[in-house]
């Protein structure tokens, strides 16, 4: 089992980063910050509406890019995964979040952030199995 180093600085920078980049997008532009619906919405925007969804869509792997810059250890983060176990994870989530209507940007921060009884539901839902996943995959199948 590997040790997980506690962060408790830019954990918090992040989440203030977070919550006031939703905000202020619900501010200006009336929208909820939740990723899966700009993604989705993107490819069918209606008219005006693509300019800020593409923005907002580039600007993640962008600001990735710049946090890693930011500090030497690129933030501990690598991708090691097989590449059919990222795809496949990508596609649970997608429908993941198709069936619970967001994801979890828009309910577990947008949607709570408002106090919305469908989004604490659903937060409440996804990190249950996520805990429930780690459990299994780490002290059940025997995996790190």
């Amino acid at each position: 089992m590997s040790e997980t180093t506690f962060t408790p600085v830019s954990g918090l920078l992040g989440g203030a980063l977070i919550g006031l980049a939703s905000a202020l997008l619900l501010l200006a532009n009336g929208r909820i910050a939740g990723i899966s619906g700009i993604l989705g919405r993107s490819f069918f925007p209606a008219a005006g509406d693509l300019g800020w969804r593409l923005a907002f869509l580039i600007g993640l792997p962008i600001g990735a890019w710049l946090a890693t810059r930011a500090t030497a250890d690129a933030l501990g983060f690598a991708i090691t995964a097989d590449l059919r176990l990222l795809i496949a994870g990508g596609f649970l989530v997608g429908l993941g979040t198709q069936i619970g209507g967001g994801c979890t940007s828009g309910h577990g921060v947008c949607g709570m952030g408002r106090g919305s009884r469908r989004s604490i539901l659903a937060t409440l839902t996804f990190m249950l199995t996520a805990a429930v996943t780690v459990f299994v995959m780490r002290h059940v199948l025997g995996g790190a």
